[in-house]
């Protein structure tokens, strides 16, 4: 009992005490009245200081409970942002269970159970690399740049760094014993690893294939210059082979600045309807003479009225390079056609053409035709199916690559198929609307 309640108490016996034994009632009366008052004005004095309190009491329990409000918004918070990175993050105690996770770490250890909270390191995986990072890092040293590779459905490469967590004093553990555990995050560098390799392998393609013409211009030269100049039906053939590899030379550097520029985006197709029978016939003129020199035979199948929406002059590149193939890879006397079609609904004949159809271009030769093999690749950079033929014939390897390259940039994709002893068919497909790429 405090000390103001004893005073209360007190003062209430005395009089209760003098009402009981006065003996006159008007004595008796102005004693009560006496007593009522003191009463009002004791808890008069006394409303504030416990309003005070309550208030007090009150706006504790709010701050308590916006406080708590915030923390579970803040978690959520957390929560959301862990899940939505696309890094694995993975923290781990001092005894190498994991104790927080996000859902980009249980796509990396394909989890197909729970979660990995609460499970050891060792049950996850077995890479060494990951075990010794996470243990090195409970010994306070940071890791980073360790390489893991892991093999499920499709091989992937991840940049792992692992950083020791701290004490409560902001220093970072000494020793495993005093550790409190270790973050680790894995960054996903598949495709820049792949990136990586398509550069290797573009500048080793682009150095074979320069040095070999180079190769063979510089042994012709020497032999000129010891001597052979002065015969002259030596020497005219010598600069002719000369001649041909500077051509090819300069054909190789031009396709290769050609697919730099489609590739960045520095080449802007401006789709149009036109007609599609001229740019055929155009192209089949300009490559009558490498087609009578073979003996090969190319037409066009392709209506009068036929209407595409297309880049004229790319286009025209597109089907050169398809048709000047066909020729180089054709039999002796063989067959080159040029077709197309078109979806049903599209309505391109009468200038109505229907968003979302197609519209395709083909080119069929009547050659050996292309193993299967081969068909996935046949589109990268350089990729040859028969190398000693492709080189012999003058191909820069990079034709179809910029056909790819330049349908996509249409909104279309450039197919092929292939049976083996028939020929093969390639075909360019186009949106049959003005919604084409530009």
């Amino acid at each position: 009992m405090s000390r103001r309640n004893a005073y209360l108490l007190v003062a209430f016996i005395i009089f209760l005490a003098l009402f009981l034994f006065l003996p006159s009632l008007t004595a008796r009366v102005s004693l009560l009245l006496l007593l009522i008052g003191a009463v009002l004005l004791v808890k008069t004095l006394t409303q504030p200081a416990t309003e005070k309190l309550q208030a007090t009491r009150a706006g504790s329990e709010t701050a308590n409970e916006e406080s708590s409000q915030e923390m579970f918004a803040l978690g959520k918070l957390f929560e959301a942002t862990m899940n939505s990175m696309r890094e694995g993050l993975i923290v781990v105690d001092k005894d190498m269970r994991v104790v927080a996770s996000n859902a980009a770490a249980h796509s990396l250890f394909n989890l197909s159970r729970g979660k990995l909270d609460a499970q050891r390191l060792t049950e996850l995986t077995r890479n060494p690399a990951i075990y010794s990072a996470f243990l090195d890092a409970l010994k306070g040293t940071e890791r980073s740049g360790v390489r893991v590779e892991t093999h499920g459905p499709e091989r992937l490469v991840f940049d792992l760094r692992v950083v020791p967590l701290t004490n409560s004093n902001g220093k970072p553990e000494r020793s495993p014993t005093e550790a409190e555990g270790a973050l680790g995050v894995f960054i996903d560098v598949t495709r820049l690893e792949r990136l990586e390799q398509v550069r290797q392998e573009f500048l080793s393609n682009v150095s074979h294939e320069l040095r070999t013409p180079l190769t063979s211009m510089l042994a012709f030269i020497e032999t000129l210059e010891a001597g052979a100049i002065d015969d002259k039906e030596s020497s005219q053939r010598f600069l002719s082979i000369i001649r041909r590899n500077a051509v090819r030379m300069h054909e190789l550097i031009d396709d290769t600045l050609e697919l730099s520029a489609i590739e960045s985006g520095n080449v802007k197709v401006r789709a149009e309807l036109i007609e599609l029978a001229p740019i055929v016939n155009d192209v089949i003129a300009s490559l009558a003479a490498k087609a009578s020199a073979q003996g090969i035979v190319v037409s066009s199948a392709v209506a009068r009225d036929a209407m595409v929406y297309a880049d004229a002059r790319r286009l025209e590149q597109m089907l050169t390079n398809l048709v000047e193939n066909a020729i180089k890879f054709n039999r002796e006397n063989g067959t080159v056609t040029i077709s197309y079609e078109e979806d049903q609904a599209t309505g391109v004949k009468d200038r109505s053409a229907v968003a979302g159809q197609r519209s395709r271009i083909m080119v069929q030769d009547s050659g050996e035709g292309i193993p299967a093999q081969h068909l996935e690749r046949l589109f990268e950079r350089f990729y040859r199916a028969d190398r000693a033929r492709s080189r012999e014939l003058g191909g820069t390897g990079l034709g179809l690559a910029i056909v790819k390259h330049l349908a996509r940039a249409h909104g279309g994709e450039v197919t092929v198929t292939s049976e083996l002893g028939k020929g093969s068919i390639f075909t360019i497909e186009l949106p049959a609307s003005d919604k084409a790429e530009k």
